[in-house]
């Protein structure tokens, strides 16, 4: 009986494990083509199963809501912010405060609603950091920084935004979201790099921007390439089209270390993520 239950344990997530040490043995090249294909493959399958698209953004952002409920856990759980960047959480603040503005102006709908969940999880999640547990907070290792990503992200929107918002603060601000959701993560990432390791539910946090990330950026590209024409009658004419895709290829690139690190650990059966200094 004992046999059995060791054989059954030992079969126990067998092909995820083969697939691991698999991959372990291949070259990094080879390790990010395996993943390129798959993220192409996976960008095709939503595009055949799921017809309405809209339903894939809506994805998105839920996964975000959901990262973010995955720091509230931790925080009330813990009882600590170790390991969390406060930057990170402040820049996350922002640009969805500016979508959740232009959003209330020129559409009220679904993503409205997930946007707001998120922003109040978050501000609670700032305002523990700030006040509650702020004996716990890394401010040392938490030294991105931020005027790097805010002041470039608003020059950019000053001379490409969407043509389609009726003012111009509103395009501004959308475009300024837009850009600073792309590079919102740095600071985690860097507080991550300087920490070296990092502990389960930040792991599982900043995997869920990651899937977010995909997520929006399948929707984007899907969009662009299968309904060209709404998307320019949607975002406007000009540059701004591509920049929202490029955007969303940034976010993806930045977090795409990180997910393999989270996956290889995952199928390693490893509860504890080592970040290489490299990171960022």
């Amino acid at each position: 009986m004992g046999s059995d239950a060791g054989i059954e344990k030992r079969g126990a997530g067998g092909p995820a494990r083969a697939l691991g040490a698999w991959l372990r043995r291949r070259r990094r090249r080879t390790q990010a083509a395996v993943a390129a294909a798959a993220a192409l493959a996976a960008v095709a399958l939503l595009g055949l199963v799921v017809t309405d698209h809209d339903l894939i953004a809506a994805a998105a952002e839920a996964v975000h809501a959901a990262g973010v409920g995955v720091l509230v856990y931790k925080l009330f759980k813990e009882g600590t912010c170790a390991g969390l960047s406060l930057k990170s959480q402040e820049l996350t603040a922002i640009f969805l405060a500016a979508r959740l503005y232009c959003s209330f102006i020129v559409e009220f709908d679904i993503h409205t609603f997930l946007d707001f969940a998120t922003l109040t999880a978050t501000l609670w999640v700032v305002y523990m950091i700030r006040f509650v547990l702020r004996t716990s907070y890394m401010e040392e290792k938490d030294n991105f920084a931020i005027k790097t990503v805010v002041v470039p992200c608003a020059l950019l929107a000053v001379f490409i935004h969407p043509s389609s918002v009726h003012t111009l603060s509103n395009r501004f601000l959308w475009a300024f979201s837009v850009y600073l959701e792309a590079f919102s993560v740095l600071p985690q990432l860097r507080v991550m790099q300087n920490t070296k390791i990092v502990e389960p539910f930040t792991a599982h946090y900043v995997f869920a921007l990651g899937v977010a990330r995909f997520l929006n950026c399948a929707y984007c590209a899907l969009q662009f390439f299968s309904t060209l024409g709404f998307v320019v009658f949607v975002f406007g004419h000009g540059p701004w089209p591509g920049m929202v895709l490029i955007a969303e290829i940034v976010q993806t690139i930045i977090l795409a270390d990180f997910c393999y690190y989270y996956v290889k650990s995952f199928l390693s059966g490893d509860l504890v993520l080592r970040i290489p200094s490299n990171l960022v």
